[in-house]
């Protein structure tokens, strides 16, 4: 990815007071679709108008720097319920949270109640709980990937 893109990006969704989750560039090269992806310092959800603000401000910025050309497409949006599950502040938020873990150290993939995080940076600790209550406890590091599961409530 460009990192002057993403610099503008970044730039402008933080100057919103908001945070840059992801940034993915697809499409084609001459219609290129930016996927950026928002969320909030405090933890509430992304609202629509949240979208339209970091659109316009990233579109004028984009529009001014001719970085991706004329005829791209941006799409702005919140990581969504089944977010995935990256940093350590990640785990920390969502404790008391179902996620999706696939790890070599719990033998694969499983679906496991976050209890906690403890430990310095780069050596961080998951503490999770499978659904008969077996407690988990794998480094950080050791997670190949991970995402909220999201339940639907009947």
């Amino acid at each position: 990815m460009n990192q002057a893109l993403e610099d503008i990006v970044r730039q402008e969704v933080e100057a919103l007071g908001l945070e840059l989750f992801d940034i993915k560039v697809g499409g084609a090269r001459s219609r290129p679709v930016l996927d950026v992806r928002i969320e909030r310092p405090d933890g509430e959800a992304i609202t629509v108008d949240d979208c339209a603000r970091v659109s316009r401000a990233v579109e004028a910025r984009l529009d001014e720097r001719a970085i991706v050309g004329e005829k791209y497409v941006l799409e702005v949006s919140s990581p969504g319920v089944e977010r995935p599950l990256r940093h350590a502040r990640d785990w920390a938020r969502f404790a008391g949270e179902t996620a999706a873990v696939t790890s070599d150290d719990i033998g694969g993939s499983r679906d496991l109640v976050i209890r906690g995080i403890e430990g310095e940076a780069g050596s961080e600790v998951l503490n999770l709980e499978d659904a008969k209550g077996a407690a988990f406890r794998i480094p950080l590091a050791g997670v190949k990937k991970a995402r909220l599961v999201f339940h639907w409530k009947r």
